[in-house]
């Protein structure tokens, strides 16, 4: 019988635990996990890119549900471990629960530290913690335009970054006249805050805050300081520091001081229960970088999985904290921690102590004209400090003379001009990663050193930098090492060896990029997601939310008719064929051909806003209109009704033809030259229903004035005197895009036809969720013009093709699930166990 491990804490360093602990013997433990937040564990880290929007959310989680399931893990999340029945050895949960353990971690991480001032509670006032909170910024950002952001340390100068990428203006308020001050000295300092203003931040330092004022509604409006100026706010996010989690430990009686009291074997006071990450205290120190949490994750899975034949032993030592069998194990001694601030273009590397005292000397270069400052602080002949900025190629050497404490006596005359210079004197002319033993560490984000990645590169014959990332999370997660890995990987292939090309993996569940998963689709006529799994040999045998949607897809746009739809692998708004709002109701929006409605059609859509009590009745940018706040269990019968009044889905949820929008053209317009509107309904009775990789909207403008905004849609046509313009790939969301004009015809029946040729070309030939504006920028508008005005029998071809797969596509859900009791049975059934899970 295994025995029973309880892990408090789904973070990244409870579960580097237990990674640690399936390395090493995957059998020993029935393992339960309890994680406070809802999602899998996710790279903490990598909060700042999803707020700064170059990663999504589901880029960032380290193992999806699958993984804990096929590992035997029991994931617990939304549940709180309230106390702990140490002589019984039972955790006890909010819920009355009573979880039996043999061993115990503690990984139950930090809280964010909050202003103690007035208006403290107000709307609009957060801590950047959780992916919750970037969330919730991601939302504000939306409606309000001026955030503030008091901390310039490194937490809070990349909140700001994300925040002015999502559109805000932001000023980081700090306390002392230093940004980093912990990190930077006062000329880095300045550098680094010339260069974030360049980028559009604004500083006010040093101000001490006093209040936060309020509006009339309780939502913040502005800063005051202690010198009484205020500054405007809409948002404000606090990050001044964390405090290590230990309420827990504490009420069940562990040894606390600041943080929960560790040996070097994490062991806490009770012999039963260990400890890791930001929450322990560990010789005096605690620690809120990554480097230290998994240092102490190796040593902890070494403790527990009993691992022979480490360099230190202590056995009686542990025999007195764990009451374990006497065997070898790494003690964990403290860390000597770096710190790098993750914005694009700032390169900052921070490491030990940055500035002097009476006994330090300091070795600096500094050049302004090249935004280039190195600063090494040495002690009799050591490296004790290091503070790079503008050029941080040799940070990793560096770091490890200052870990090893390494006597630079034979080259401190030529060490700040860098490895390259050093090793040059000595007639050395090693590659970037040469001078690295196999100890040191390369990528700090997942503390993986040069020994684990020359092992797999040899033992697992890994010849790209996608496989490395892969199989060791180098360069998997900031990316700053990635030369310092492309390195590595060419010097262990040999003497005149290539990185492979490669196509970048769709998720973390293979190495099959898009290409590679159509080709597999099309060469073996694969028809069912499972048989594209076990062609491309999936890692995870059911694949994540990233590429089943992916993959059924590829399948519909390849297959159309013939393979068969997975429902289950739609994203919910798919799956409910309805929008999901931010307070759980839905919108649904019916369809309008070509933004023509009727008297009967907007009676039909009042009776239903009446009778299910839709509190909000919108028109859309599309000329729709948009039913706001419906219930779930309602959803059935809105549809039924609008349905028995002419009406079918507008897809308004779907990866598919949105709308297509028009002016009133010919007919009204003083100005029209050609009848936009029967355009408009022809584009989209012919186009409607069809699947494509993203959501595509279409416009036809009557004249060139352009009312109908067709040169930022998709695919929009302009009327002129001799017939219509078609533009493609264009866009009106966050970030613009006016549409290239791919070509003039004359008649309503070209346009249809390259219209049906454009879809299909883009619904083959791009990757699922790229909409056609960056396709055609990966691509080339050359590339769209060579297939559809270069070759008219293609264009043909691709035209006949797009009408064939018309043929099974134009089914309107609402309808069919209407007049199927059965399945709407089932689908209603769905919804209420995914409400539950």
């Amino acid at each position: 019988m295994r025995e029973r491990l309880v892990v408090i804490g789904n973070g990244m360093a409870g579960i580097r635990v237990v990674e640690e602990i399936l390395k090493r013997d995957s059998h020993r433990y029935e393992i339960l996990i309890f994680g406070s937040e809802q999602e899998p564990a996710y790279d903490r880290i990598m909060l700042s890119s999803v707020l700064s929007g170059e990663k999504r959310m589901d880029e960032i989680i380290i193992h999806s549900l699958d993984w804990y399931e096929q590992n035997g893990i029991r994931l617990v999340t939304g549940r709180e471990a309230v106390s702990l029945e140490r002589k019984s050895k039972i955790v006890h949960t909010d819920d009355g629960g009573r979880i039996p353990y043999d061993k115990l971690i503690l990984a139950t991480g930090a809280n964010a530290v909050f202003l103690n001032v007035p208006g403290k509670n107000l709307h609009g006032v957060l801590v950047y913690r959780s992916h919750l909170d970037v969330q919730e910024m991601i939302a504000i950002s939306r409606q309000k335009k001026r955030a503030v952001v008091i901390g310039g340390g490194l937490l809070g100068l990349e909140a700001a970054h994300g925040l002015v990428k999502q559109g805000m203006d932001v000023t980081v308020v700090h306390i002392f006249d230093t940004l980093m001050d912990r990190q930077l000295d006062f000329v880095s300092g300045k550098m680094l805050k010339q260069a974030l203003e360049d980028r559009g931040i604004k500083f006010l330092m040093p101000k001490t805050t006093k209040s936060l004022v309020s509006d009339e509604t309780g939502w913040v409006r502005a800063v005051r300081f202690q010198d009484g100026t205020e500054i405007e706010a809409e948002l404000m996010v606090v990050t001044v520091g964390i405090l290590p989690r230990i309420d827990l430990a504490l009420r069940s009686g562990l040894n606390c001081q600041r943080g929960i009291v560790v040996d070097d074997y994490m062991g806490t006071s009770d012999p039963a229960i260990l400890a890791v990450g930001e929450c322990v205290e560990h010789r005096g120190a605690t620690y809120g970088l990554v480097a230290p949490l998994y240092e102490m994750a190796r040593t902890c899975a070494e403790v527990l999985t009993e691992v022979p034949g480490k360099d230190v032993t202590d056995s009686r030592r542990l025999q007195q904290s764990h009451a374990l069998q006497p065997y070898k194990v790494t003690p964990y001694k403290g860390s000597t921690t770096s710190a790098k601030l993750k914005v694009v273009g700032v390169d900052m590397f921070s490491a030990g102590k940055h500035t002097g005292d009476p006994w330090t000397e300091d070795i600096i270069i500094q050049d302004h004209f090249l935004g280039i400052y190195k600063k090494l602080v040495v002690r009799e002949n050591r490296i004790v400090g290091i503070v790079l900025y503008g050029d941080t190629e040799d940070a990793t050497w560096y770091f490890q003379m200052l870990k090893e404490s390494r006597d630079i006596s034979d080259i401190r005359d030529r060490v700040i001009f860098g490895r390259a210079i050093v090793n040059s004197k000595s007639d050395q002319t090693p590659g970037l990663s040469a001078a690295l033993t196999n100890e040191m560490e390369v990528c700090g984000c997942n503390g993986v050193c040069k020994g684990a990645i020359v092992q797999a590169i040899q033992s697992l014959r890994l010849t790209s930098l996608e496989e490395v990332r892969a199989h060791t999370k180098a360069s998997a997660s900031c990316g700053s090492c990635t030369p310092l890995v492309k390195d590595i990987l060419l010097s262990t292939l040999g003497p005149g060896s290539e990185i492979s090309p490669t196509r970048e993996g769709i998720c973390a569940c293979t190495q099959a990029s898009a290409e590679d998963i159509r080709e597999a689709i099309r060469a073996q006529h694969l028809l069912t997601i499972e048989a594209v799994m076990t062609a491309l040999s999936w890692k995870s045998p059911e694949g994540c939310s990233t590429c089943r949607p992916a993959l059924n897809y590829y399948l519909l746009s390849e297959f159309s008719g013939e393979y068969r739809d997975h429902f289950r692998s739609r994203f919910v708004n798919e799956r409910l064929h309805a929008n999901i709002q931010k307070d759980g109701t839905y919108s649904v929006v019916p369809r309008m051909w070509g933004g023509l409605t009727s008297p009967s059609e907007l009676r039909a859509i009042a009776d239903v806003a009446d009778k299910y009590g839709i509190p909000t009745v919108k028109v859309t940018g599309g000329q729709r209109i948009d039913l706001l706040g419906v219930k779930k269990e309602d959803l059935p019968g809105v549809w039924r009704d609008l349905n028995a009044a002419g009406m079918v889905s507008g897809h308004a949820y779907g990866k598919a033809l949105r709308t297509v929008k028009t002016c009133v053209g010919s007919e009204w317009c003083r100005f029209g030259v050609q009848d936009s509107t029967t355009m408009g309904v022809r584009l989209e009775k012919m186009t409607w229903g069809t699947w494509t990789p993203h959501k595509v909207k279409l416009a036809a403008s009557g004249c060139p004035r352009n009312c109908a905004e067709a040169t930022i849609k998709d695919l929009g046509v302009v009327a002129v005197d001799s017939g219509w313009e078609i533009h493609v790939g264009g866009n009106g969301g966050m970030k613009v895009r006016v549409a290239d004009l791919l070509c003039k015809v004359k008649t309503q029946e070209e346009v249809l036809e390259y219209t049906g040729a454009f879809l299909q070309l883009y619904r083959k030939e791009a990757h699922y969720l790229e909409r056609t504006a960056h396709w055609i920028e990966r691509v080339g508008i050359a590339f769209v013009k060579e297939k559809l005005i270069q070759d008219p029998e293609g264009r043909k071809c691709l035209y006949r093709e797009f009408l064939e797969s018309q043929e099974s596509s134009q089914v309107d859900p609402w309808a069919a699930l209407s007049a199927s009791r059965a399945d709407l049975k089932e689908f209603v059934t769905f919804n209420m166990l995914e409400a539950e899970a």
